[in-house]
């Protein structure tokens, strides 16, 4: 049996990081017409092909979180199962197996995230099936001020990432549990630090409480920022200073790796910023691996360059790759 332990820390491991391809077919055709490229399955297909089948993506990329829709695709001019084309390439599949999210009855507000019925046997097929690795939760936290994000919202949603991991490790995979902390709002960077250190520390208890091992479990997290929406424009170094600080009161150390999210972040910035929670961490010297999972700080340059035509796919690939060197580089801090 596959140590899944073992596989947590290969997936976290830098300069290697995760690529969050695992857009819905709706978020994927709202990003696809924003670069005024046509929507759709065949678009879609395209953009995946073109992301998936790029030479030389192995050096940079230790898995891939899919959507269920390319997880039944082929690349590779259409000849190999997409979860194939990376397991030869010696990149790990993932899958993304919540189902959205809704608003809470009790704080209309805020949302809960679905997908809990019916998940155990979903993920006994995803791994019979397509052989995947690891899977993925995403749980959505707003803040407003300092009514929200209510307890309420904050313990539900660490109780149904809980749920989930410990489903994911029973069928034989790791789970990337990601309680996203919005960068939208206008709160300030010690606000969004001290909500980022409250909701880790409810998934962490929720986890214990569940039964769910964490040497086999990963971490997805925002980086501590003040809202997108202050007007406030925080350093690298101010970012990095007060992420780890709510990492360390909140992430204990059997946590094998913690990878980031660029939740609105342009790709430079999200670039940026790691570099500098990276050099800081080697300071610190942290007990996690800390990397990237990052989905259009990976993609823009790639779909500007691209605009939907075929011929523009090896300039496409180019800046993809451009970019992966770039943010793996800032993983181990340079």
């Amino acid at each position: 049996m596959t140590d899944i332990s073992e596989t947590a820390r290969t997936l976290t491991t830098p300069p290697k990081g995760v690529f969050a391809a695992d857009e819905s077919p709706k978020s994927a055709d709202k990003r696809l017409a924003s670069y005024g490229i046509k929507t759709g399955i065949e678009m879609r297909y395209k953009e995946r092909d073109m992301f998936l089948s790029t030479p030389g993506i192995e050096a940079y990329l230790s898995g891939v979180i899919l959507h269920e829709e390319t997880l039944n695709q082929t690349c590779a001019l259409e000849t190999v199962p997409c979860p194939t084309l990376l397991l030869s390439s010696g990149i790990l599949p993932g899958i993304k197996v919540d189902q959205g999210t809704e608003p809470m009855s009790e704080s209309p507000k805020e949302l809960i995230t679905k997908g809990l019925l019916g998940l155990s046997k979903r993920l006994h097929d995803y791994k019979a099936t397509h052989n995947t690795a690891f899977t993925k939760w995403r749980a959505v936290i707003t803040i407003e001020g300092n009514v929200l994000p209510s307890a309420t919202a904050i313990v539900e949603n660490a109780k149904r990432l809980a749920m989930y991991a410990r489903c994911a490790q029973e069928a034989g995979m790791v789970p990337i549990v990601e309680p996203e902390v919005l960068y939208t709002g206008t709160h300030s960077i010690f606000r969004s630090k001290e909500v980022i250190t409250e909701v880790l520390q409810t998934v962490m208890r929720a986890l214990d409480e569940h039964g769910v091992d964490k040497t086999a479990t990963i971490v997805k997290s925002s980086m501590t920022m003040s809202g997108k929406d202050s007007r406030r424009v925080d350093t690298p170094e101010e970012v990095a200073a007060h992420t780890l600080e709510a990492f360390l009161h909140a992430v204990p150390q059997d946590i094998p790796g913690i990878i980031f999210l660029s939740g609105g972040q342009d790709d430079d910035q999200a670039t940026d910023n790691l570099r500098a929670i990276a050099k800081l961490a080697k300071e610190k010297n942290v007990p996690w691996n800390l990397t990237f999972s990052y989905s259009r700080a990976l993609q823009d340059d790639a779909l500007k360059a691209w605009g939907g035509k075929d011929e523009n796919v090896p300039a496409a690939r180019e800046a993809f790759l451009a970019r992966l060197t770039k943010v793996s580089a800032a993983a181990v801090g340079t």
